[in-house]
């Protein structure tokens, strides 16, 4: 497994028009790490995400993904990085099992039909799979979201916000997720406001302010979340 690190930001600015949602931050990202964005809303968590997936221009200081600046046109860098944004995207004709089918062979993925079945069973989506999506509850939508996120190849996972619209028990397995994606040595960058999915994810912590940026230890990322539970 590679060391050198996947995310690189220095001084990293995000914003629209120009203007910031927020002050400079700086991290690394190593693989088979796991790292929380968190604070409150606006905070401009969501913001640097876009900004690492290339769907925004940093407004300025420095943003390296896989050694080089964001290109999300360039082919190497999408059979790298899977994402799961807070939208509803999904092929409102296919059902639940076709739509992971397309993604996984869509990305090249071996064996997709078993792969699927897997990812289905994890996300307790087996009952639904010949679901249309407009069927499903929303919680279950929200599923359907995560497994398209997780039946695609990878070495970086970056998730906004993935506990939204999940029960607690899927909130409990998705931790045990993230942290076997990390296990396997996929890096893993996420938005949350679930304290719970940090402590379960061992993730340390990037506390967004208008003050500045605090990277918090894994042992310490879970109490700042306490006030906003």
């Amino acid at each position: 497994m590679s060391t050198a690190p996947v995310i690189r930001a220095q001084d990293l600015l995000v914003g629209y028009g120009g203007e910031p949602v927020c002050a400079p931050v700086t991290f690394t990202l190593e693989p088979g790490s796991v790292l929380g964005l968190v604070g409150p809303n606006g905070s401009g968590k969501s913001t640097i995400l876009r900004a690492v997936l290339g769907l925004l221009d940093p407004a300025g200081g420095t943003l390296e993904v896989f050694g080089a600046e964001v290109d999300e046109r360039d082919v190497a860098y999408r059979t790298r990085v899977s994402s799961v944004l807070d939208d509803d995207a999904y092929f409102p004709a296919l059902t639940v099992a076709e739509h992971l089918y397309l993604t996984a062979r869509g990305h090249g993925v071996r064996g997709a039909q078993e792969v699927v079945d897997g990812i289905l069973e994890e996300f307790g989506l087996a009952a639904h799979a010949a679901s249309l999506p407009a069927a499903l509850s929303s919680g279950q939508r929200r599923r359907l979201l995560l497994a398209a996120g997780f039946v695609r190849p990878r070495a970086l996972l970056v998730l906004d916000e993935p506990e939204q619209r999940l029960d607690t028990a899927m909130r409990a397995r998705l931790g045990d997720l993230l942290r076997a994606e990390a296990d396997a040595g996929t890096a893993v960058l996420f938005a949350t406001h679930d304290d719970r999915l940090l402590a379960a994810t061992g993730a340390s912590a990037l506390y967004l302010s208008d003050d500045g940026a605090v990277l918090l230890p894994s042992a310490d990322a879970p109490g700042v979340l306490a006030g906003f539970r």
